[in-house]
């Protein structure tokens, strides 16, 4: 836009100097050209047609005196490129029509050149500064949304981080309290029994049988928090890395997209599946690459374990292992596909804990 008022402006000057100089009937065959020229410029934006242009024009000023006025709007579109010294050819009609041209004329002519190339450079300089502006502003814009991913990323990991050291601490606080209060509390009722089994009297008898009725109800209680704090400290992703480190017989690659935990029961059927796919992958498989999925959807946890293996698979009816995965997806209201076609492959789609609870319910 800066480049079309420029040339506007010079258009303007000129044609006012123009018109100032000249009487002649055709007068307006010039401003045709000298438009028509610029047109041109604009149009094709090649500098090697301006370059051109610039030439033939000149050239026809020699013969055409009166377009020497409008010299500086077609020397406007080669300014600033790497031929805008053959603006100076513009002396050469300049001096040919010496006589015709008065020394006034031919000096504002150069001015206007002067001036046209002053403006070119501040609409350069102004892209320029335009075109790193936007440079600046799309790598801030990017470097912003990199650090905002960074930043998600960060807070995820430590997220998880404390998820675990959260879960590790309710793993270390089931164990030391089965045992230690737990086989506290064991004792007390051995001792209790041994106690009853000597006792004569039928009285503190009673009364040694209700405290232990009372100890083991808080044995039982202690058993039952124990079970809650070690199956709350399940992180299926962790077990998941636990059983891949442990895989030797080829590489594992892991796709895990859960971001919420799964009910216990997912959990624990989704570690004893992969645990039993991998043993037949070993048994009966000549995989060299193993991929594991776990995807979490609005309604279902998906599962898929598969393997590059030119053998093919056992039938679910023929293998014991094979067999308990299916009674096991069935028995949380799931589906499983198992193909050998490509490889083994198990597909196991397992509803989410609340259409799990209605398939219970029903």
């Amino acid at each position: 836009m800066s480049e079309l008022l420029n040339k506007l402006v010079i258009f303007l000057l000129c044609f006012v100097f123009y018109i100032q100089n000249t009487s002649d009937l055709y007068s307006i065959v010039p401003v045709m050209i000298a438009i028509t020229c610029s047109a041109l410029n604009s149009y094709f934006e090649s500098d090697f047609f301006r370059l051109m242009s610039l030439v033939l024009y000149i050239t026809a000023c020699i013969y055409v005196p009166s377009l020497l006025f409008f010299t500086p709007l077609i020397a406007y579109d080669i300014l600033l490129l790497k031929w805008q010294g053959l603006v100076l050819l513009a002396a050469v009609p300049l001096a040919l029509n010496f006589s015709v041209i008065s020394s006034i004329t031919s000096i504002l002519i150069v001015l206007f050149i002067a001036l046209a190339w002053v403006m070119k450079y501040r609409a350069a300089s102004s892209e320029k500064i335009r075109h790193e502006y936007m440079e600046l502003r799309d790598r801030a814009k990017e470097f912003s949304l990199q650090l905002e991913d960074k930043n998600k990323e960060l807070m995820e990991r430590q997220d998880y981080e404390i998820n675990l050291a959260t879960l590790q601490e309710r793993n270390r606080i089931a164990r030391e309290i089965h045992d230690s209060v737990g086989h506290l509390l064991s004792s007390s009722i051995l001792q209790i029994g041994a106690l009853m089994a000597r006792c004569q009297d039928d009285i503190f008898k009673e009364s040694l049988n209700t405290l232990k009725i009372t100890l083991s109800q808080g044995m039982n209680s202690i058993r039952d928090s124990i079970h809650d704090l070690h199956d709350e400290s399940l992180d299926l992703y962790s077990e998941t890395i636990t059983l891949i480190n442990n895989f030797r017989f080829c590489p594992i690659s892991l796709d895990y997209d859960i971001e919420d935990s799964p009910d216990r029961t997912i959990k624990y059927a989704f570690i004893a599946i992969i645990k039993e796919a991998l043993s037949n992958i070993m048994k009966h498989s000549d995989a060299s690459k193993v991929r594991i999925t776990l995807r979490e959807h609005p309604a279902l946890y998906q599962l898929i374990i598969k393997d590059n293996g030119t053998k093919r698979a056992l039938n679910p009816e023929d293998g014991i292992g094979l067999k308990n995965i299916v009674d096991r997806v069935n028995s949380l209201g799931g589906n499983i596909n198992i193909s050998s076609e490509k490889g083994f492959v198990v597909f196991i789609s397992v509803p989410r804990e609340e259409s799990y609870e209605n398939c219970n319910c029903g």
